[in-house]
């Protein structure tokens, strides 16, 4: 068996960043930038009023002060003509500053009386003008790599882009195996069992950034297997569920390897896990994952997810891990590490008493994984412990 941290660093080696692709800004949120956006155009593109009032050419204007209104000026409608001294242009939030205005008037602070405006004693001292560029100016980058959010969409919209380049989604085929399994709405026969960890994990992947296949499910016989590999073909990387163990009904390293599976590695020191192992096959990566429901889950999150990242050309390692206090205490560590379902509040982490790798009520209710160094000794409350925020 070799450690989370080997196996973490042979499965990253296995895969590579996708090619770059463009696509509409419309549909970028999420994806993950591959270059940096330039600014085609600066924001704002000229000074602009930030208040609604009047422009006039005194940069230190006095109360008391008279102005001659001559035009208005409103967002989308420039007043195109000069402004001169002791002249005011009516001006609205947005619109372009003319010509030899040097501040704005906020509308509160003006007496108007027909075309003439005064301005009051309690002047407000700021000029309420927005500089062009005063955002960023044309040859602005946002940087790469990054995952999209909906501020980055509006940004780049007002650098006037209309197309990102983007990483290509991964495309991820899943492929549960075992004849105990059915798919959800299927009537099961007593010996059966619904085949869950396909969801879990494509919700998982999908939401990393993969585009992800659900294949047949694979019987528990060499040339269904084979023929569900097959499908695969094409995809970036395909993961198995289940039969990745030595048992007598557990054939997918015996199948993968006639078809060519280069593996890189088998077992892991983990729990939950253990089983677990990934090579090249046909031209795309390939992991097999535990059959155990929490196992995979697990194990999804540990070593798929940093995976995606890769490939979406992000920055890809081990899951972040910050500390907590226990609030309840922990016993002794067995040989493997260990990454335990956990409640995390504000009074502590917690992990729940029942660590079953079948239990996905208990994953359900977690928020956090325990992480536990092999051989770990009793832990008391108030003890600092790694989480993995799940």
């Amino acid at each position: 068996m070799i450690s989370t941290a080997e196996a973490l660093d042979h499965l990253l080696a296995l895969v590579a960043p996708m090619p770059v692709e463009e696509i509409a800004l419309q549909d970028a949120f999420g994806r993950v930038l591959a270059e940096p956006a330039v600014a085609a155009r600066a924001q704002p593109p000229f000074p602009a009023s930030a208040m609604d009032g009047y422009a006039i050419t005194d940069a230190k204007p006095e109360p008391g002060t008279r102005y001659t209104v001559i035009g208005e000026a409103a967002a989308g409608h420039a007043y195109t003509g000069d402004l001169h001294t002791g002249q005011a242009v009516r001006i609205f939030t947005g619109a372009p500053v003319p010509n030899n205005a040097k501040s704005v008037v906020i509308q509160e602070d003006v007496t108007r009386n027909g075309d003439e405006i005064t301005l009051s004693a309690d002047l407000e001292r700021a000029d309420h003008i927005r500089p062009a560029g005063g955002d960023f100016n044309i040859g602005a980058t946002l940087d790469a790599p990054r995952r999209l959010r909906a501020a980055d969409l509006a940004l780049m919209a007002s650098m006037n882009l209309s197309v990102v380049p983007v990483r290509r989604k991964p495309v991820i085929a899943l492929i549960a195996t075992g004849d105990e399994l059915v798919m959800p709405g299927e009537m099961p026969r007593d010996d059966q069992i619904i085949a869950s960890n396909t969801f879990g994990l494509k919700a998982m992947f999908e939401t990393r950034g993969a585009e992800v296949r659900v294949l047949p499910i694979a019987k528990d016989t060499v040339s269904s297997l084979a023929t569900v590999l097959q499908m695969a073909e094409g995809c970036d990387l395909a993961i198995t569920i289940g039969g990745a163990s030595v048992g007598d009904h557990d054939l997918v390293a015996q199948v993968a390897g006639e078809l060519g599976l280069d593996r890189s590695f088998y077992k892991v020191a983990m729990r939950p896990g253990k089983p677990l192992m990934a090579g090249h096959l046909q031209g795309a990566a390939m992991v097999g994952l535990p059959g155990n429901p929490v196992s995979s889950m697990v194990c999804g999150e540990i070593f798929v997810s940093p995976m995606i990242d890769k490939m979406l050309g992000m920055p890809a390692g081990p899951r972040p891990r910050d500390t907590a206090v226990l609030s309840e205490p922990l016993g002794q560590n067995g040989p493997r590490e260990h990454y335990m379902r956990a409640r995390l509040g504000p009074e502590g982490v917690a992990a729940f008493h029942r660590q079953d790798s079948s239990l996905l009520s208990v994953l359900a209710d977690a928020n956090a994984l325990i992480v536990r160094p092999p051989h770990d000794g009793p832990r008391e409350i108030g003890a600092q412990v790694d989480v993995i925020h799940i």
